[in-house]
């Protein structure tokens, strides 16, 4: 997921396409709640993740990993360094999600060295633990942004791939949820994707490594 309830800044270009309304978080949250076979993941860092997400998750009693844009931190929208503090201190997971939203297929040295290390390391001095799983922007990947981010130390990455992801696989498929999301896609969401999505990803891992 990304961002949820009202924009409190100007949303990029199609970014509005992966906002869900708080009824719909609500529904995603509730439907979530006892099920060890789900795993909620929000990319970005919006002041939605603190404002609106966080007590959510406490009420049901649930946890979810966060990737915020370490370059975003303290933008109008956006997380500050002191909601970051607080998601960590809820028990919440702190990813990585790079400086800035850009493609990591297209990276020279010093921008990779940015993205992929310098980010981690601002977001884990601030959450005061270190910070090694990865939320690919835009999902997109080849071998050379897996192998940098082996070099970068990453313990888990994130795609969005869709279809079900293995628990302890290094390489995880995420299915993103958008702003039309009803109860029917999100029943074929929770019943972990289809078989036909399993073996494709299979085959988008394998075709990467």
């Amino acid at each position: 997921m990304h961002g949820a309830g009202r924009p409190a800044r100007q949303l990029d270009p199609g970014e509005d396409e992966h906002w869900l309304t708080v009824e719909q978080l609500e529904e995603v949250l509730d439907r979530a709640a006892g099920r060890e076979d789900v795993h909620l993941t929000f990319d970005d860092g919006n002041e939605s993740d603190v404002e609106v997400v966080l007590p959510r998750l406490v009420e049901r009693g649930l946890t979810a990993e966060f990737f915020p844009l370490a370059g975003r931190l303290g933008q109008r929208g956006y997380l500050d360094r002191d909601g970051l503090r607080e998601l960590a201190r809820a028990g919440m997971e702190i990813g990585s999600h790079g400086w800035e939203p850009r493609d990591w297929r297209w990276l020279d040295d010093r921008h990779a060295r940015r993205e992929l290390t310098e980010a981690p390391k601002l977001l884990g001095d601030l959450c005061g633990r270190p910070v090694r799983r990865y939320s690919l922007p835009f999902g997109a990947y080849d071998r050379r942004v897996l192998a940098r981010l082996r070099q970068a130390g990453a313990t888990r990455v994130y795609t969005s791939d869709g279809g079900a992801a293995r628990r302890d696989g290094w390489l995880q498929a995420r299915i993103e949820l958008r702003h039309d999301l009803d109860g029917e896609q999100l029943d074929g969401v929770l019943s972990a994707g289809s078989r036909r999505a399993h073996w494709v990803n299979r085959l988008l891992r394998r075709a990467a490594r």
